[in-house]
């Protein structure tokens, strides 16, 4: 997911990808771990999509405190 389309989305709708994507993270590894996923590239993919996301919403939240 880019950046500026991460930005369009509001606080509560970035708390609730975030939460969705860590659990998908969570079910890669296991599927990993059982030796069904051969591509670990997703994982960092969605590592980082994760990181993406807390970064702006981390950024949206500061915003509306001050």
């Amino acid at each position: 997911m880019k950046v500026a389309d991460i930005r369009k989305l509001s606080t509560s709708e970035l708390a609730t990808q975030s939460t969705k994507l860590r659990e998908e993270i969570v079910e890669l590894k296991r599927r990993l771990s059982m030796g069904e996923v051969q591509n670990v590239r997703v994982i960092r993919g969605k590592r980082k999509d994760l990181a993406r996301m807390l970064t702006v919403l981390s950024e949206q939240l500061s915003k509306e405190t001050k």
